[in-house]
């Protein structure tokens, strides 16, 4: 039998020391709640997971818990993946059973029953229905819809239960925000708000990475931790006179993408990107509006437009890749059977926004003279401050087709989803 190796644990900052023993500490064990908020990689997800079963563990046999991420998937990844090797090197047995979304974790005589949910949505409340739980650990809970959070701390019933929640910031009307954050007192709850440096693993260049990641109100809620409104200019990091620049003269082009902003009466745009020693650069740019010339155009005319921006822009199909909205469905048809190369976008929008200004920060994307309309765009595209008010992150469907388009280009080509549960082992907690 293969033995597992001792996990390294790292010091454990002030903070971290809080969440693993306030069940225990005198002075917060009657609390029925703990809320850990505040900036990313601050070592929040993994030291609560591991202190919520350590406590489930020494206070219950026999008894059903509750884990829960906005996915399953993500859960596992996040959580799971970090949680088992600790509680592993640390003598605890665990069995999953992938097919039920259940651990079972024995040590000490003691065994309990761990099951895994999804709170994506609202349709995430059935879920949770009809089980008896002794706790519940939301991991993302800002993510969540409050349904699924009212449904399973609802089935917390067995005495002694205790709600354990993390999230990031979001806005300040947000419903976790108003219902549990501004109201410790009535569910007899504790808060700790955590910042980057109280993840003692981070050294200084990699708080200062992070720094330069995110601009506006991402760096408000990711890096200061702070509850703010989404509000004003979207893309308040755009800088003309560092992110508009000149072709290099004489580039080899390595590749070529387009993004591709459909519409029927609004405007159609398509955005030439390509590559050069590690820079993509918007070298090209269609944008024609229906209703403002008066004259809309079929799909077929719109592809006869695609064929002359090839043309002038030196581009064959071969060494060229459309990405198109999903829902652009005839459009798409229209290109495949003239024999162009197309692949659907994702159409995440506020991820897609948070990415894309990292890559502006880091300097991978740049617009160049002929990014007239976008250039525009970045000036007119604003949150909904409407939206905003009832605690929802949206942006106004005005001056958004070369922002969509741009936004289809990274995150198609550009964008990676993490292995967190890699970078959580290595730096810590």
């Amino acid at each position: 039998m293969k033995t597992r190796s001792k996990f390294e644990f790292t010091p454990f900052s002030r903070k971290q020391l809080q969440v693993l023993s306030w069940w225990a500490n005198p002075d917060t064990q009657d609390c029925e709640a703990i809320i850990c908020d505040g900036s990313v990689r601050a070592g929040k997800t993994v030291v609560m997971s591991l202190s919520f079963v350590i406590w489930s563990m020494i206070n219950f046999n026999g008894q059903q818990f509750g884990m829960a991420g906005k996915t399953i998937g993500s859960f596992r990844r996040n959580v799971l993946r970090p949680l088992r090797n600790m509680l592993e090197s640390e003598g605890y047995a665990i069995h999953d059973s992938r097919s039920d979304n259940m651990l079972t974790i024995s040590k000490n005589g003691h065994t309990n029953y761990y099951y895994i949910f999804g709170g994506k949505d609202e349709a995430s409340q059935d879920l949770v229905q009809g089980v008896t739980l002794a706790g519940f650990f939301f991991d993302e809970a800002a993510l969540m819809p409050q349904s699924f959070v009212n449904q399973a701390t609802a089935r917390c019933s067995v005495d002694g239960s205790k709600f354990w929640f993390n999230c990031n910031p979001e806005g300040p009307y947000h419903w976790f925000k108003l219902e549990w954050i501004d109201q410790l007192e009535r569910h007899k709850a504790i808060r700790i708000h955590f910042m980057m440096e109280d993840n003692p693993s981070l050294t200084q260049s990699t708080i200062d990475r992070y720094n330069r990641m995110y601009s506006g109100v991402f760096y408000k809620r990711f890096i200061m931790g702070l509850w703010v409104l989404a509000d004003g200019v979207v893309y308040d990091n755009f800088d003309p006179d560092t992110m508009v620049v000149d072709p290099p003269r004489d580039a080899v082009w390595e590749e070529n993408w387009i993004g591709i902003d459909y519409g029927t009466q609004n405007a159609t745009t398509y955005k030439l990107w390509s590559l050069f020693k590690g820079i993509w650069y918007n070298r090209g740019e269609y944008y024609y509006s229906g209703r403002e010339t008066g004259k809309q155009k079929t799909d077929e005319q719109y592809v006869d437009d695609l064929e002359d921006f090839y043309f002038d822009n030196g581009l064959t199909r071969s060494d060229t890749t459309l990405i198109v909205d999903p829902s652009a469905a005839s459009f798409k048809r229209s290109l495949k059977n003239r024999g162009f190369k197309v692949v659907n976008a994702n159409n995440d929008v506020l991820t897609g926004i948070r990415f894309m200004m990292t890559q502006m920060n880091a300097g991978i994307m740049k617009w160049t003279p002929v990014s007239v309309h976008t250039i525009k765009e970045f000036n007119s595209y604003i949150w909904d401050e409407k939206a905003a008010e009832h605690g929802i992150d949206a942006v106004v469907k005005e001056h958004d087709h070369c922002m969509d388009a741009d936004r289809y280009f990274a995150m198609k080509r550009l964008y990676k989803k993490k292995k967190k549960h890699v970078r959580l082992i290595k730096e810590g907690f």
